[in-house]
């Protein structure tokens, strides 16, 4: 059964290797629905967030092949109950249509978003949330005819405590150093 899945792997930053990742889903003929890539909190790695439709078994081949590339130190799937996530949305309206009236601000306020910039041409308004919400907001923003609109990809942390690649990291070097001792 299909499912939203959200894949994490952390890599190093290197040339290429973007590619190589999205060729991976391309021959398994699924779609990316997001992808974010960042720094992570550990420095020098970089963290891969990825967010697909699929089932189950495609999901944990999918990651099994991201791991075969050199730069990836280790990729994770969780489901949507296990991460914390959010988006980034920005609106770019004119301002003669925010001045008009306060029906613009009245909607800024209930779906609690913030007015990044005001100029005589246009307004831009930042929206955080799930898809639905920024989706839900762009619907109510666009009878005032939205000139822009853009929305990031998803960002996500794990719910639980601590980051599975630091438990990862942590069994590794444990067994690189029972290793050494032999």
């Amino acid at each position: 059964m299909k499912q939203e899945y959200i894949i994490s792997a952390f890599t190093e930053n290197n040339i290429g290797l973007l590619n190589r990742i999205t060729i991976v889903f391309t021959r398994r003929k699924v779609n990316i629905e997001s992808l974010t890539v960042s720094e992570s909190a550990l420095k020098g790695i970089s963290k891969f967030t990825i967010v697909v439709n699929s089932t189950k078994e495609q999901v944990t081949k999918i990651v099994q092949q991201i791991e075969k590339q050199v730069e990836v130190l280790k990729a994770f799937y969780f489901t949507v109950d296990e991460m914390i996530y959010q988006e980034v949305a920005l609106y770019k309206v004119s301002t003669e249509a925010l001045t008009a009236s306060n029906q613009i601000e009245s909607l800024v306020r209930k779906h609690n978003a913030r007015i990044l910039e005001i100029t005589q041409e246009y307004t831009v308004i930042e929206k955080t949330g799930h898809n639905n919400e920024t989706q839900a907001f762009f619907d109510d923003l666009n009878q005032f005819k939205v000139l822009q609109f853009i929305r990031s990809g998803r960002v996500a942390i794990t719910r639980s405590p601590t980051e599975r690649l630091s438990e990862f990291l942590k069994e590794r070097d444990a067994a690189l150093s029972k290793e050494e001792e032999n």
